[in-house]
């Protein structure tokens, strides 16, 4: 089974189609509960996702390319400068 958001919009998609050709009452339930459950499916995976693409680590420094040394700002971060006397 896919973990595609994508995937269970179609999901949901074919049960509300479904659910509008049924005639029975029962079966129409049936598969308006199921496309509920495939849109919940699809909301947890777009949120996992979301969550996910933030925990993501930060990209490493800047280097400069011609040089292959740090970029400018990265400097700033390496705190004081302490000769050695």
């Amino acid at each position: 089974m896919s973990n595609d958001a994508a995937f269970f919009r179609r999901q949901a998609s074919t049960q509300r189609d479904a659910a509008s050709d049924a005639t029975l009452s029962n079966v129409r339930e049936r598969c308006e509960r199921a496309a509920a459950s495939w849109d919940a499916m699809a909301a947890r995976a777009e949120r996992t996702d979301k969550l996910r693409a933030d925990r993501q680590p930060i990209a490493a420094p800047d280097v400069e390319a011609s040089k292959g040394e740090p970029a400018a700002s990265d400097l700033t971060k390496a705190g004081p400068i302490v000769s050695a006397e």
